[in-house]
């Protein structure tokens, strides 16, 4: 069955389900509905845990191999199976739905992928997995999503904040819902519980000598390859992850490869940049006047092969990758990463 992650809090309250998939880009909600559910699980006595990761060369036996084998103490288990693609291709097809076809009380199975288009939903291995379990997908969050999401966070830290303050931290993470989790984190480090202005919040949140990868992004945006460097250097010093940077740069770049396809070929590009904060559109503008909507595209397909880098799926530099990414993006690409190095 389908639910809504909203939903999810109240099942895992009642029997679980024998298989769960969890599928987007979102990697927050992501992290806590996995964390949820294996909480959950464990309270029910699945004790135990087997983490797979579904890549090149993978062999799918090994899924019905787990299932089928029991612990020296026979405890219940959790297959948690990571996929990251979604693609599990006609031999992973095939596993998943024979699965399905063999439940047993003592396994749970537990799948996170990224997010499916509208082929992969309607595959036969999707449909057998919600036939028999709970089929969860996660979207990014709307503007004003985001804004009840911090103001929630926000209240369960313990805060009372007005809507300025909630708003202001809105604003400032731009969708990012981990980026928002960790600023909250912080308000709690620095403010007691109790109401919250927008003032602590700026307090907060500024220090010069501190950068985050939005910065970068509107840097690239600007086509200042300077800051850029300067910035992405400071984010590898701080140990900000790549996956995070690399969120922010693809989201730019994902949108100006639509903006400027569809201004290519003739149709009004604007909805193209609904989803855009007012304030970021400006600069979206400007940066789409840099490249083709080619050009545009093969940085799109940039942004995955880096992301296999980031996740181990094939051998790479990432910080590398991320600085021709960022400085391609900026408009002044360098093809030999040892030119330039970061800090």
């Amino acid at each position: 069955m389908k639910l809504a992650i909203k939903q999810l809090e109240g099942h895992l309250k009642n029997k679980l389900a024998p298989v769960y998939l969890l599928c987007g880009d979102e990697p927050l909600q992501m992290m806590e509905s996995a964390d949820s559910i294996r909480r959950a699980a464990n309270e029910q006595g699945f004790r135990e845990r087997q983490v797979m990761h579904v890549e090149a060369g993978f062999d799918w036996s090994e899924l019905q191999g787990s299932a089928a084998s029991m612990s020296l103490f026979a405890e219940r288990k959790v297959i948690d199976l990571r996929m990251p693609t979604g693609k599990p291709g006609r031999e992973g097809g095939a596993a998943l739905r024979e699965y399905t076809q063999h439940l047993s009380d003592d396994n749970i199975l537990l799948i996170q992928t990224g997010k499916l288009d509208k082929n992969v939903r309607n595959s036969a291995w999707v449909k057998a997995l919600e036939k028999v379990g709970v089929y969860i997908q996660i979207w990014d969050l709307s503007p004003s999503e985001t804004l009840h999401f911090v103001t929630e966070r926000l209240q369960q830290a313990g805060f009372q904040p007005d809507r300025e303050a909630a708003k202001l931290l809105t604003e400032r993470v731009e969708g990012n819902l981990l980026a928002a989790a960790q600023e909250i984190e912080k308000l709690g480090l620095l403010h007691q519980p109790g109401p919250l202005a927008a003032k602590a919040i700026v307090e907060a949140v500024t220090d010069s000598s501190r950068h985050d990868p939005f910065e970068l992004a509107d840097a690239a945006l600007m086509g200042d390859a300077q800051r850029c460097l300067k910035i992405l250097s400071a984010l590898k010093g701080e140990g900000v992850h790549e996956n995070i940077i690399l969120w922010a740069l693809s989201r730019d770049i994902r949108s100006l490869a639509d903006y400027v396809g569809m201004r290519e070929a003739g149709h009004n590009p604007e909805p193209a940049l609904a989803h855009v904060w007012a304030k970021r559109k400006n600069l979206l503008h400007k940066a789409s006047h840099r490249h083709v909507a080619a050009v545009w595209q093969q940085l799109l397909r940039q942004c995955v092969v880096l992301d296999h880098t980031i996740k181990g799926l094939q051998q790479g530099n990432a910080w590398d990758d991320l600085l021709q990414l960022t400085l391609w993006f900026a408009g002044e690409p360098i093809f030999d990463s040892g030119v330039i190095e970061l800090s």
